[in-house]
């Protein structure tokens, strides 16, 4: 076999394919398993507490075949477990999408307030958990020859602005971590980063859709960013982007000029 691959293959079909999505029982995660469904693919709804939002999901999507699946990121057992429930049932995977998150504002400025626990957590959740994934579904996603992972990052990666330190350090980190992996899972595996600016969802605590707005309205397009403008970068990625990896994607109305 040649070690070059034919380019020019136009669109990635999404009809047959299977996504999984950690954190797709609300938020990004859940606005992508709907834009995903719409285009063909059978979605493995990940949660961790959201149980029967996951399910509720599963039940309005369009196709059949959608499975809630407990994909908890700081447990690596239970996540391996998740990948094996998804062979089970489908025999394959195509494509990831690590959008599960978490984060606790907390001023910059205010270093003691940033606690070890806090600290851990974030990092625990936002860059070992999106690991442990790829890790346990690496070879699912190798077996199809043409597989994506989709990591939902943050233009805090790059800023250093955001919710609190940690967070910022957690998305930088994801970013950095998906060009190392991305050399070593090509080439049946391309890897990118889609970095939204703040999101009018309940991500945040205390953020409220007016900090949204005034953040939206010193950017030069001025729109406030919903979960399905982040939805509809991850499926652009997935579907057109096809010679793009080890890459970020910034969904950010301009704010980061």
């Amino acid at each position: 076999m040649s070690e070059f691959r034919q380019g020019g293959q136009g669109p990635y079909s999404l009809q047959g394919r299977v996504a999984v999505i950690t954190g797709g029982s609300s938020g990004i995660g859940a606005a992508t398993a709907r834009r995903l469904a719409e285009a063909g693919a059978t979605i493995a709804i990940g949660y961790n507490a959201g149980r029967d939002r996951a399910e509720a999901l599963a039940a309005e999507l369009p196709g059949t075949g959608h499975l809630p699946v407990h994909i908890p990121m700081g447990d690596s057992d239970a996540i391996r477990a998740a990948a094996a429930l998804v062979e089970a049932n489908f025999g394959r995977a195509d494509v990831l999408v690590n959008s599960a998150g978490v984060t606790r504002a907390v001023p910059h400025a205010d270093l003691d307030a940033l606690d070890d626990a806090t600290f851990d957590n974030i990092l625990i959740t936002n860059v070992r958990g999106p690991f442990a994934t790829i890790r346990a579904f690496a070879p699912l996603l190798r077996r199809g020859g043409d597989a994506v992972v989709i990591n939902i990052s943050s233009l805090s990666a790059s800023t250093g602005l955001g919710s609190s330190i940690a967070y910022c350090a957690s998305k930088a980190a994801v970013d950095t971590m998906g060009m190392s992996l991305a050399r070593v899972l090509g080439p049946e595996i391309r890897v990118i980063s889609v970095s939204p600016a703040a999101v009018a969802t309940d991500f945040v605590p205390g953020r409220g859709r007016a900090g949204v707005e005034k953040q939206a309205a010193a950017t030069p397009l001025k729109i406030v960013a919903e979960a399905d403008d982040v939805a509809m970068a991850v499926l652009a990625a997935v579907t057109h982007l096809r010679l793009s990896t080890g890459t970020t994607l910034v969904v950010d109305s301009g704010r980061h000029l």
